[in-house]
């Protein structure tokens, strides 16, 4: 099949390397003309996934409408904060369309898919998501993702396009669950980070994982999703590895935060976009308005965006009222 990835960095070559593998013809589209001309010449993304060779029959695009012109379907693996002005450039598509990226639109409150929906109207929305580090996809180690769709068959039309060995797709009739799981787990593994670069132990990261999957849970829950769901690859998986990998960008910027490093410093020095830094911002200001407690969330956004000290947000987490677990 003919297959358009919109987004040129480390998830969207990640994918589209998947979907060449299956013999399917991948178009990528990026912003950056440089960077296309790089993965062009030397067959990898040297500035995203070094020394890790994609597909050479690629063809490589800046121009966004020819990337999505004639193709069967479409991945977006656009940040989230340039993911519906991306979406509405493609509105008139009609096919399948894909989106693999982990975020909260913060005027909203929608999750990606249903950015989509409101942009491409005449799209099948799934979302795909899981435990999927992209370096370690496109080296082609074992994994295994969910394709969610409250339509099923869309779920196990894109579980077909990317199934294989080492990239085991199952579906999912909750896409609300999957994406809040997926983009959640981001703002978890910055307080896993900032645990890291604190100098605290497992036991704390631990806790921390289990707590957090409760908020996440929490408040999926109340916006709709099925609690089983967080249970599964998109939640505990994606939670998991997330918090626990150096490979994490997220859980790394957290430990340069909790080491003492200035935020706003960090995020203009980063080369790829640290979703939970927008991602706090926005389930913060969803929990508030659903009614919705959260208390290791609110403590990284006060720590992100509102300049909480550190060691206070810690403090102020730690010296909460005992309660009953949930």
């Amino acid at each position: 099949m003919n297959l358009g990835v919109l987004g040129a960095g480390a998830w969207g070559c990640a994918l589209g390397k998947v979907l060449h593998d299956n013999g399917h013809h991948v178009t990528m589209w990026g912003r950056n003309p440089a960077l296309l001309e790089q993965i062009k010449t030397s067959g990898e993304n040297t500035r995203y996934l070094p020394g890790i060779p994609l597909g050479c029959d690629w063809d490589l695009t800046s121009d966004l409408s020819f990337a999505a012109s004639g193709q069967d379907a479409l991945v977006m693996a656009v940040p989230s904060g340039g993911f519906r002005p991306v979406a509405e450039q493609v509105a008139s598509f009609e096919g399948v369309v894909v989106s693999v990226t982990k975020g909260i639109e913060f005027e909203s409150g929608k999750t990606m898919t249903e950015v989509l929906a409101d942009a491409i109207p005449a799209s099948k929305v799934v979302a795909l998501s899981g435990p999927t580090l992209a370096a370690e996809v496109a080296s082609g180690m074992p994994t295994a993702i969910v394709a969610a769709s409250e339509c099923v068959s869309d779920a196990e039309h894109v579980q077909a396009l990317f199934h294989r060995s080492h990239f085991r797709v199952y579906t999912s009739s909750d896409p609300v669950g999957v994406e809040f799981g997926g983009a959640l787990k981001n703002v978890i593994a910055i307080a896993a980070g900032i645990c890291e670069g604190l100098g605290f132990g497992d036991n704390s990261k631990a806790a921390l994982v289990t707590r957090g999957i409760a908020e996440i849970r929490r408040l999926g829950v109340h916006c709709g999703a099925k609690p089983e769901t967080f249970s599964g690859l998109s939640g505990l998986g994606d939670l998991v590895v997330t918090c626990f990998s150096k490979l994490s960008r997220n859980r790394t910027f957290g430990e340069k935060v909790g080491a003492g490093e200035d935020v706003k410093a960090l995020i203009d020095a980063t080369v790829s976009v640290v979703e939970g830094y927008a991602t706090s911002r926005s389930a913060w200001q969803l929990a508030e308005k659903c009614g919705v407690d959260v208390p290791i969330i609110n403590e990284v956004h006060a720590m992100l965006h509102q300049g909480k000290p550190v060691r206070v947000a810690v403090e102020d987490l730690l010296n909460r009222e005992a309660k009953m677990e949930d």
